[in-house]
């Protein structure tokens, strides 16, 4: 009976309650649920040093699962989804592309537009000719995210 209540401690409990929610993280999308293990684990470690009522330990697990998440969340997200700085900026206008030159990565027809790679970015690209893959192209103009190309 007395090892049973050297389990039941809070902190040990606030511990195992962080591994579990870090398991849960590994299983649903999104970069979250970890944030709220890491704040059961600050309860761990400041009840193991300073015993906290139960409505304190909540108190702090919310306050340092919040904060962490707010914090952290957009920074960890970037390390943890890739960032590749040759992508295109959502806030650039694509009429700066015209006169550009792209490589086309899926042939294009003129009934059915294919795919040209533009600064690490596939885009839609419609053209009069057919262009085989592999060409080089030069932009001429834009509809809405369609890309209207000539062979190089």
């Amino acid at each position: 009976m007395d090892a049973w209540k050297e389990w039941c401690r809070p902190e040990l409990i606030w511990f195992f309650l962080g591994l579990l929610l870090l398991f849960v993280e590994m299983v649903v999308p999104g970069l979250v649920v970890a944030f709220f293990a890491f704040g059961a684990w600050v309860v761990a470690a400041i009840q193991l040093f300073h015993p906290m009522t139960l409505n304190q330990q909540l108190a702090l697990f919310i306050a340092s699962s919040v904060l962490s998440l707010v914090l952290a969340r957009s920074w960890l997200k970037g390390l943890f989804m890739g960032y590749v700085s040759s992508r295109q900026e959502p806030t650039t206008d694509l009429v700066d592309f015209v006169g550009e030159r792209a490589i086309v990565v899926e042939k294009i027809t003129p009934k059915l537009p294919g795919k040209v790679d533009l600064h690490g970015t596939h885009w839609l690209a419609a053209a009069d000719a057919e262009i085989a893959e592999g060409s080089v192209v030069e932009v001429v103009a834009k509809d809405n995210l369609t890309f209207k190309v000539k062979l190089v």
